[in-house]
């Protein structure tokens, strides 16, 4: 069965880790270019002030940029999620939203820059937002990206 935008969301929304915490995928676009991922604050996921963890506020943000890059390189490269920065900005409460945008020209510039098996580390940044648009949190994401190995050999001549 391929992987579609719209079943890896459910894939995503009904994963056991976001579905406890409160994460609900709302949309991958159809060319892989963005997501929104919402965070709802309730009585389960807030904390004891009743404002949302921070490590769900994260957890909300984790995957989503290099997956966005994996699919839109395909199989021939490896794609990793390495490290992130979250900078609280306000209490969040409600329902949290974080949308993530890869825009298939830095797509094409990270499968550039990893030609031949060079190793590319690239930040991205986004916000997450409450319901008033008022900016909650803001979020970093470093992805790794390098073509497989497999590939590389077999676009180098023999000697």
């Amino acid at each position: 069965m391929r992987i579609t935008p719209r079943r890896l969301a459910a894939g995503m929304s009904l994963w056991a880790p976001n579905l406890w915490s409160g994460i609900r995928v709302k949309r991958f676009a159809d060319d892989w270019t963005s997501a929104i991922v919402e965070l709802h604050v309730n009585v389960i996921t807030r904390n004891y002030v009743k404002t949302a963890f921070g490590g769900s506020m994260s957890a909300m943000t984790d995957p989503y940029f290099f997956m966005l890059v994996m699919h839109q390189l395909g199989r021939d490269y490896v794609v990793w999620d390495t490290r992130g920065e979250i900078e609280f900005v306000k209490p969040g409460r409600g329902v949290l939203t974080a949308r993530f945008e890869v825009p298939a020209a830095k797509a094409e510039e990270l499968r550039e820059r990893a030609r031949g098996g060079a190793k590319v580390l690239e930040w991205f940044e986004t916000d997450i937002t409450d319901a008033s648009g008022d900016v909650v949190a803001r979020v970093r994401r470093e992805v790794y990206v390098r073509e497989k190995m497999r590939v590389t050999a077999a676009a180098t001549p023999p000697r």
